[in-house]
């Protein structure tokens, strides 16, 4: 069987879906460049525990399209999972072009290695950012409302990058997996998202900042629970000309505060919070209908919130002391 391609393999999602590919007996092949928008200690660490039979990383940039393109054609590569990017709302503010390196002109390098590469499947990763800024009301976002007004760079790349799938799809029959990731948290998270930054800063004895009052809402999903939806997309390929979105997420919103008072009790340890107005780029809330990917892979989230936060506390105190 050749082996399955995954991008940003030292990353939060990379790593776990790696492993859980690894697990299931796939050769698997990474793919990640180690940059320094967060503590690359932290990649390194997660990246050693792929180290086993079966497993190659390769340190190299995804925008680099000569090179992705050799490597998806030298080692056979017939499926790729795509999850590197350049993440992160606010950092997109001050550093655009960091953006339009590795989640246009990367996705558009992948794209190419996929199709030169005739693979059979690539699954790709966006965000619910795409959905722009909007309540969430009484049903979760759906896929086929239109998403036209992004508030963010970021989201505006990570539309980008569904909409150059299409064309590729419709092009060249490259069938394809976008999957919209909604607040994604558990081990091996990253410092700059809500969980992990707001624990180093609680357990130092630092106080938080709480934006938008601690009122803003995210459809929290466990890490485990996003790999179960990634594996079973992978394995059910659309038709060749398809460009299939599907969301991803716990489909049950809670509110930033709550979370917060969640994550004070798995550590032990009470927070002093500064309150703050919802920055540039926010959005209100994000809340998954996951329905579609229920029904084409029998997708169920199981961990609820205080369960994945206390895992994730766990991990926490073992990896950092």
């Amino acid at each position: 069987m050749p082996p399955v391609l995954v991008t940003g393999a030292a990353g939060f999602i990379g790593r776990a879906v790696a492993e859980r590919l690894l697990e299931r007996g796939d050769t698997v092949i990474g793919v990640d460049n180690f940059n320094t928008y967060y503590d690359p200690t932290l990649k390194e660490a997660r990246a050693a525990t792929l180290a086993r039979p079966g497993f190659t990383m390769v340190r190299g940039d995804i925008a680099d399209g000569d090179a992705m393109r050799a490597l998806v054609r030298d080692r056979r590569i017939r499926r790729i999972v795509h999850l590197a990017a350049q993440a992160g709302v606010r950092y997109s503010l001050e550093n655009p072009f960091a953006y339009e390196r590795s989640n246009l002109a990367g996705h558009l390098a992948i794209l190419e290695a996929a199709r030169h590469g005739r693979c059979d499947h690539l699954v790709y990763a966006s965000s619910s950012s795409v959905y722009g800024d909007r309540p969430a009301g009484g049903a979760g976002f759906r896929e086929d409302e239109p998403c036209v007004e992004p508030i963010s760079l970021y989201a505006a790349t990570k539309r980008a990058g569904e909409l150059m799938s299409a064309s590729y799809a419709h092009l060249y029959g490259l069938p394809q997996t976008g999957l919209r990731f909604f607040t994604v948290y558990g081990p091996w998270g990253r410092p700059d998202m809500a969980v992990l930054g707001f624990a180093r800063k609680i357990t130092a004895g630092e106080p938080i900042e709480v934006y938008g009052n601690g009122q803003m809402a995210r459809d929290f999903t466990y890490i485990d629970d996003i790999v179960d939806g990634v594996i079973g997309v992978f394995v059910r390929a659309p038709a060749p000309t398809e460009n299939r979105i599907l969301n991803i997420g716990n489909s049950r919103p809670e509110t930033l505060g709550d979370m917060i008072a969640q994550l004070e009790s798995a550590l032990g340890v009470t927070a002093t919070k500064h309150m703050r107005e919802m920055q540039p780029g926010d959005v209100t809330a994000t809340y998954a209908d996951v329905s579609k990917l229920a029904a084409l892979t029998g997708y169920t989230p199981k961990v609820r919130l205080r369960e994945g936060l206390e895992r994730f506390a766990a991990w926490y105190r073992g990896f950092y002391g």
